[in-house]
């Protein structure tokens, strides 16, 4: 009965594998995001909080993968040669939809959200507009603090729900100047549709991904003895060439993600003019979130998205010297 349902196999298959992925991660998990979060005291959460954020992330994450692979394989079953195109097609319809409205519906189920209703941040925010001549996006404020002591900001969503989302740690942490710099930085996200050229960079690994697993899987699941491409217990193969691409495209995504933060660095300093606020609130950032002011070049080129404090400090001493 069971084997005659594609859909409900794909269902059991994906619970239990999901299952025994969950029950392997979650010790490190739980020792990366909670043990080492308190030993360096930077969590503020206790471990039933912790648990609590964990299994909201899971009963989100769970449903979503089920019907991801269900309608990866109800392709394959469908269209043994197209299916890598439908299937990108779909999943990043999903990411632009998700993109959309993750402000408004995912986010607020961790965090609250506030409009900013600081004047003197107002302030400088229409000075920011006034500056650039663009309209400026909601400014929110992310409780951040309930959870931890490090500080952020970030431009989210898009279309009517773009905004810049500012954490209540940086908000109370930081100077007006500091905090304008780094409103700046974000607004630049939002003025030079970085979040686009992001999607667009995604969507094009989403397609070589697909492509990669197209060209693998018959092969492969023949070599392991499974029906057909469109067997569910060839998942993890799939899963196992799409992490390989993912990993090695990785230093390529990362180095474009700090091309788009050094752009964002350079526009805030040119916007705001305030070479001394962007050094001190970057400095304060290092600080506060424990990074690494000068990582190593290898480590840094290959894992990190953004360009590192000792970086950007040189980059607005060397704009400044240009401005002399």
């Amino acid at each position: 009965m069971l084997s005659g349902s594609n859909w409900l196999r794909v269902m059991i298959y994906m619970i239990i594998v999901g299952g025994l992925l969950k029950a392997i991660d979650l010790p490190f998990s739980y020792y990366s995001g909670y043990v080492l979060e308190h030993r360096f005291q930077l969590s503020r959460q206790s471990l039933a909080a912790w648990m609590k954020d964990q299994l909201k992330a899971l009963a989100i994450a769970a449903p979503l993968t089920i019907a991801a692979v269900e309608i990866i394989y109800l392709l394959l079953r469908v269209d043994s040669k197209f299916w890598w195109i439908y299937a990108s097609i779909v999943f990043i319809a999903f990411a632009i939809v998700m993109a959309n409205l993750a402000p408004v519906l995912l986010l607020p189920l961790f965090f609250k959200f506030k409009p900013v209703e600081n004047p003197d941040l107002q302030n400088r925010v229409d000075r920011l507009a006034r500056r650039t001549g663009k309209r400026i996006c909601g400014i929110f404020e992310w409780s951040l603090g309930e959870k931890t002591r490090k500080a952020n900001a970030a431009v989210v969503g898009w279309g009517n729900t773009r905004r810049i989302i500012v954490s209540d740690t940086l908000l109370k942490n930081f100077s007006g100047e500091e905090i304008e710099v780094v409103m700046a930085h974000e607004l630049c996200h939002h003025v030079k549709n970085h979040i686009w050229y992001g999607m667009a960079a995604q969507s094009f690994l989403t397609f070589a991904a697909f492509y990669a697993a197209y060209r693998v899987l018959p092969p492969l699941a023949r070599s392991f003895g499974f029906s057909g491409t469109e067997d569910v217990a060839n998942f993890p193969l799939m899963a196992l060439v799409m992490t390989i691409l993912s990993l090695a495209a990785l230093p390529a995504v990362n180095f474009f993600s700090r091309q788009l933060e050094t752009a964002a660095d350079l526009y805030a300093l040119d916007v705001t003019g305030d070479a001394l606020a962007f050094v001190s609130g970057m400095e304060k950032l290092a600080e506060i979130n424990l990074v690494n002011k000068t990582p190593n070049k290898i480590v840094a080129f290959i894992f990190h998205s953004h360009p590192s404090v000792e970086d950007r400090v040189k980059l607005a001493a060397d704009r400044v010297g240009q401005s002399v």
